[in-house]
């Protein structure tokens, strides 16, 4: 049975397809795919009670509905390109008996192995989502190192924890406990941009605030920091993962 129903998240309205198993006899769970939202309930459930679940799961639901919006024009075919460290590396794809898609980066170029039985319906969400895994992996592998290494100049405290995450609208932020927060996208910038966001956000420990006092600090650090802010900007316009 497949019903549609909607629900309102702040100014947003989160419409979904509600689709009931009598199978199904206790969970409900939603998913998210280019085709919309799915909610996957029991043959008995309550509206009100998918409405609360949707509701509860509203900010959720609407990160991933923007991944599979900023991955709407790839195509994923042999040739197309995606930044890394500030350059544009050509992709490359393969067919092998895998469970889901897998990316490395082999000689200069991305090479994605995907299964040969992936339905072509959802192979632009596999990939992407793999590819999101990717560059997740290489923030949190090259993002703690850096905090390390500026740490000496501009730590204060306890060290800070440092996590990565999908920020809408930030490359970093620095939390009232110190937290370092950094987008998996930063892993996309060359590396003098990313120096500069592991020292923007750092420099927030010791003025919370962009008074003159925290520009100083960072231009301190890093005397080119207005270019280096111009040149962040231009990157933001341009990245479609």
């Amino acid at each position: 049975m497949i019903d549609r129903d909607a629900i309102r998240y702040g100014d947003t309205t989160i419409e979904y397809e509600v689709r009931r198993s009598r199978r199904r006899t206790k969970t409900i769970e939603v998913k998210v795919s280019r085709e919309g939202v799915r909610v996957y309930a029991p043959w008995a459930a309550p509206d009100d009670d998918l409405r609360r679940f949707v509701s509860d799961k509203a900010s959720w639901i609407l990160d991933q509905v923007e991944k599979f919006g900023e991955i709407e024009d790839l195509r994923f075919v042999d040739g197309e390109t995606l930044p890394y460290l500030g350059r544009e590396v050509p992709m490359f794809f393969e067919l092998s008996d895998v469970r889901s898609p897998e990316v490395t980066l082999d000689t200069g170029r991305f090479r994605v192995t995907e299964p040969s039985e992936l339905d072509p319906r959802y192979r632009v969400d596999h990939i992407g989502r793999a590819l999101l895994q990717w560059y997740h992996a290489r923030a949190m592998e090259a993002l703690p190192e850096l905090v390390d290494q500026w740490w000496p100049f501009l730590g204060r405290g306890p060290k800070s924890r440092v996590l990565i995450g999908n920020q809408k609208s930030r490359w970093g932020s620095c939390g009232p406990d110190g937290t370092l927060r950094f987008n998996w996208r930063v892993m996309m910038l060359e590396p003098r941009l990313i120096d500069y966001v592991v020292v923007h956000e750092l420099a927030h420990l010791s003025v919370r605030n962009h008074s003159p006092d925290f520009w100083n600090l960072v231009n301190k650090m890093i005397p080119d920091a207005k270019e280096r802010r111009r040149g962040l900007r231009e990157m933001a316009r341009g990245f479609r993962l």
